[in-house]
């Protein structure tokens, strides 16, 4: 039987990384947009150039950087984002400019403190100017699933004559319930003027635990694009799991009758790749990716299992690329080996960058009995993927226990200059902060630090996560390590970094 394709947008690198604790530099943003190519996504919404020039420019390297996929820049109904979002995304083979503006009458009353009449102006003026530039046009009316209905056809009318191609229906604040947003999408497409020349699209949130819910059910009543975030990660409670409307389309293909163009098996790796980025571990019931999801504690699940899968697993964990870490890598592991683990894991490096993992991980098998595939990204992600340093780490050392005060000695360097100094603590993570804070001469506060396992073992390594904040301005940091204290040395640092570049960013405007 024939079935109707569902588009797949990801924002996981545009509202995603608006989460508290998301944020990406320009490499990792590349890093995962390359990943989403490989997952099968149509549309990477790569970012809103108009917000910085961060963003802008990570934008346009994406667009530089996949070639089988489109590349979205969202912008305002403002003629200046909307050509910025354009010279982000020109070079993309595939280019398209995401355009918005509010709908509903409580942001037209109290955000845009406009009427209905001047924002249907507005739409016809942007999304006219958009299509000038750009033939691959999407409008979104924003709080949609709060507006007029009547009112939402009307705007979604002009904005098909001015040229859009795309039509987004948002549930911003996550508000609908899904019979609620199955009538709205059925009642748009029989409404709105030549909806056979346009894609209706589908962006929910998660502030009832109803996206996911509400996304199948709009793309059940004719939507054919559904805007997700890997992990389901994004603003407030988070947008729709693209994993879990992903893999409902797929086991349940019998009742919803289609299909996408993800690679269910690149699913998990694209989790992973996620949570090694952003310091944010898969919660461990998280559906479809997390630890628990493919366990069997009860016996009688067990039993069941043990004589047929089927039982009680509508998967297989394999179905979505999560197999068993199994040892890859010792200490008598050539380079020929390693690079192979690399390709397999997706990374293309350098002969130098090759050369610089291989001896990393050389050390680490001299530490580590076993060396799974999560120590070999961690390596990738420590030593490749990060940010030119300001500040680095030297030589560490620290002393505690109940009968000694924690001391930690470090020297660093700032600039190419080597500084030493020891300082106390509370403990010895606290006496190492300290004595970095000094060697700075920066005083930022301590929002969150977190400290997972990479792999099982007493020899794991630790795996970081640090946020800071200074003078309004916050950023996060990540290392791992065997050592613990080695590796909160390594992500405080790592976060001081990531604040110097954004004050230099803000600086140049």
């Amino acid at each position: 039987m024939l079935m109707d394709r569902v588009y797949i947008f990801d924002t996981t690198l545009r509202d995603g990384e608006q989460s508290p604790g998301a944020t990406m530099n320009l490499q990792e943003k590349v890093r995962m947009a390359k990943q989403l190519e490989k997952l099968g996504v149509d549309i990477i919404e790569a970012g809103f150039p108009a917000a910085s020039s961060g963003d802008f420019e990570a934008v346009r390297e994406i667009s530089k950087a996949v070639k089988k996929v489109q590349v979205a820049g969202l912008c305002r109904a403002v003629k200046k984002d909307i050509e910025l979002a354009y010279e982000a995304v020109k070079d993309s083979p595939l280019p398209r400019i995401h355009t918005f503006i509010a709908t509903s009458d409580i942001h037209l009353k109290y955000k845009l403190r406009k009427n209905r009449e001047q924002v249907l102006d507005l739409v016809k003026e942007a999304v006219g100017f958009a299509s000038s530039l750009c033939p691959n046009i999407e409008f979104s009316a924003e709080d949609a699933s709060r507006s007029d209905w009547d009112y939402l056809v009307e705007v979604f009318n002009v904005a098909v004559e001015a040229g859009a191609k795309v039509l987004n229906v948002p549930d911003t604040v996550g508000y609908t319930q899904p019979g609620e947003f199955f009538e709205l999408i059925q009642f748009l497409l029989k409404k709105v003027k030549r909806t056979e020349d346009v894609i209706f699209s589908v962006h929910c949130h998660n502030d009832l635990g109803l996206a996911v819910a509400n996304t199948l059910a709009a793309l059940r009543a004719g939507a054919r694009q559904a805007e997700v975030t890997i992990g389901g990660i994004g603003e407030r409670a988070g947008n729709a799991a693209l994993e879990e409307v992903a893999m409902n389309l797929t086991v349940r293909k019998d009742y919803y009758q289609l299909e996408t163009n993800i690679n269910t098996e690149q699913i998990y790796p694209s989790c992973r790749l996620l949570s090694r980025i952003i310091g944010q571990p898969i919660y461990p019931y998280k559906p479809i990716v997390g630890a628990n999801a493919f366990a069997h504690e009860s016996g009688i699940h067990q039993d069941g299992v043990l004589k047929h899968r089927a039982t009680y697993e509508i998967m297989t964990p394999q179905s979505v690329g999560k197999t068993s870490s199994d040892i890859i890598l010792g200490k008598h592991s050539g380079r020929h080996a390693v690079k192979n683990k690399l390709e397999e894991l997706g990374y293309s490096l350098t002969e130098e960058q090759l050369e610089k993992v291989f001896q990393v991980i050389k050390q680490l098998a001299d530490k580590k009995k076993q060396i799974f595939e999560e120590d070999v990204e961690a390596v990738v992600l420590e030593e490749i993927f990060r940010l030119p340093d300001k500040y680095k780490l030297k030589y560490l050392s620290a002393i505690s226990g109940n009968m000694a005060i924690p001391t930690a000695v470090l020297e660093m360097e700032i600039d190419g200059e080597e500084k030493k100094l020891a300082e106390f603590g509370v403990g010895p993570i606290d006496a190492v902060f300290n004595t970095i804070c000094r060697i700075v001469n920066r005083k930022p506060k301590l929002l969150r630090y977190s400290v997972n396992a990479i792999t099982g073992g007493t020899d794991a390594q630790g795996e970081v996560t640090v946020r800071l904040e200074e003078r309004g301005i916050t950023a996060v940091g990540r290392a791992s390590d065997p050592d613990i204290i080695v590796a909160s040395a390594k992500a405080y640092i790592n976060a001081l970094n990531r604040l110097v570049k954004k004050e230099e960013e803000k600086n140049n405007g």
